[in-house]
């Protein structure tokens, strides 16, 4: 059995979203979005992100936190502050003890859909079919850090089988 927390970083919206894995059986435990107010200052919504996760970290003990990896598009402004909500979630499950281990947006997507370039809508209803929810998880935040732990709990056997 293993807990994963899943966690699509971001200032404005960060997602969410806790696995337990037990064999080949997947079930989402908790999932949402924790959102800090756009005038607040930055160091204000990174102590928010930091709490929270910290929160969920005592709340679900996982084996491990996995966070979406930085993609750097055409604004390095939005990209720097991302990386410093990225910062402060793995500063958190670092605190916690908890081991962290990051992915690509494409490999998170090619181990829930099986494609590198999966479109949102895709994962967001693979997620939904992966953890046997009665609906695809919304919003996209949430979804995106439930398929982060997904593709970190399918690793997981392989992991412990390597020394």
């Amino acid at each position: 059995m293993v807990i994963v927390l899943g966690i699509d970083p971001g200032t404005a919206h960060t997602g969410y979203g806790v696995v337990l894995s037990r064999g080949r059986t997947l079930a989402a435990l908790d999932g949402g979005v924790i959102e800090t107010g756009p005038g607040a200052p930055l160091e204000r919504r990174l102590a928010a992100i930091h709490s929270k996760v910290s929160d969920l970290i005592r709340q679900h003990a996982p084996e491990a936190v996995a966070v979406e990896e930085l993609y750097f598009g055409r604004n390095a402004h939005t990209a720097f502050a991302v990386g410093q909500a990225r910062g402060v979630i793995l500063l958190s499950a670092g605190l916690h003890g908890v081991p962290c281990f990051s992915y690509t947006p494409q490999a998170v997507k090619h181990a829930v859909c099986g494609a590198g370039g999966a479109e949102k809508e895709q994962v967001q209803r693979m997620v939904g079919a992966l953890l046997s929810l009665p609906q695809a998880p919304a919003p996209d935040h949430a979804a995106d850090a439930l398929a982060v732990a997904i593709c970190h709990a399918n690793g997981a056997p392989l992991r412990e089988a390597i020394p």
